[in-house]
C-alpha cells in the first residue's frame, strides 16, 4: 500500500482513472475467503487525507477518537459474575487461557497471575 508522497504521485500518474483503478493501483486491496477482491476505499481516502496534511486521529490509540471513555468500575452480573471488559484486558495484554489467582483483601479483589511473585504479602 502506498502513503505519503509516493500515495500523492500515483494519483497524479493515473490523472483520469476511475476510483476502483485508483484504489487498487495503490494497493488498497484485500481479498475475501472466497478469493474475490475487496477494495479498501476508505483506508486509501483517509491514507489520501493524510498525505495531503489532514490527520483525521488515526495515530491515537486504539485508533479512535472520542467515544465512549474507560470508566475502571464495575458492577456484579445478575448471575453473580464479575466482568472485566475487553477494553482492560487488551491494556494488561492479557490473552484468553491466561490464568490468575484470586486474592481477597479487607476491601478489595487483586487478579495475580500464576507463577508471578505477589509483592503484597
Amino acid at each position: 500500500m502506498l502513503t505519503g508522497a509516493d500515495l500523492l504521485a500515483k494519483v497524479k500518474e493515473l490523472g483520469d482513472a476511475s476510483k476502483s483503478d485508483l484504489v487498487r493501483a495503490c494497493g488498497y486491496v484485500s481479498h475475501k475467503k472466497d478469493g474475490s477482491e475487496r477494495l479498501n476505499f476508505t483506508a486509501f481516502y483517509e491514507a489520501l487525507l493524510n498525505a495531503k496534511g489532514l490527520d483525521l486521529g488515526a495515530n491515537t490509540p486504539g485508533g479512535r477518537k472520542g467515544g465512549r471513555k474507560l470508566s475502571y468500575s464495575t458492577k456484579i452480573q445478575f448471575n453473580g459474575n464479575l466482568m472485566v471488559g475487553k477494553a482492560y484486558t487488551a491494556m494488561l495484554d492479557l490473552k484468553p487461557g491466561d490464568e490468575f489467582e484470586i486474592k481477597l483483601g479487607r476491601k478489595m479483589i487483586r487478579l495475580v497471575p500464576l507463577g508471578a511473585e505477589d509483592d503484597e504479602e
